[in-house]
């Protein structure tokens, strides 16, 4: 039980982090930190060691969002949707530029949305980055470069 409890104070701050990038929603991805911990400790036998344990629960939680959001896309509550954004977030996004970027981000396609939100926001290095999409640093530093570009071109489009 030792083991289990160090492998979550090590790691429990990452997988927050990358949820929250996720969902942008502080209490849904604390909730959804938990479940993450849960289905690892439920299927810790198929962790083989050939990624690190920060990539492999990170993976998880992933999945764990996804489920999380086809669950909200079938059962959609319209009284949840004004607390969707966080307070911190509120405070974040104060500016019009910073909405209209966020909503050029948001319209990215993927992996280039996630990327972006995941440095930005997240914090993350590219090589973790690399890591969270089984790819290496320097892939994950061109398709952010990428992601730049295209906002750029977004950016022009609405200002002419």
């Amino acid at each position: 039980m030792g083991e289990l409890t160090e492998v979550y104070e090590q790691y429990a701050d990452q997988v927050f982090k990358y949820l929250l990038v996720l969902c942008r929603n502080v209490d849904i991805a604390e909730e959804l930190t938990q479940e993450t911990f849960y289905q690892a400790v439920r299927s810790i036998k198929t962790y083989n060691g050939e990624c690190k344990m920060s990539v492999w629960l990170c993976q998880i939680a992933k999945y764990t969002y996804y489920k999380y959001v086809d669950k909200q896309v079938k059962q959609p509550q319209s009284s949840d949707l004004l607390n969707q954004l966080p307070s911190v977030e509120n405070s974040l996004i104060e500016s019009e530029n910073k909405i209209a970027l966020y909503r050029m981000i948001h319209l990215l396609e993927e992996p280039y949305k996630e990327i972006v939100l995941l440095r930005i926001l997240g914090g993350l290095t590219f090589k973790e980055i690399g890591e969270i999409h089984l790819k290496n640093e320097n892939w994950a530093r061109v398709t952010f470069y990428r992601a730049k570009l295209k906002l750029r071109e977004r950016g022009n489009m609405y200002e002419e």
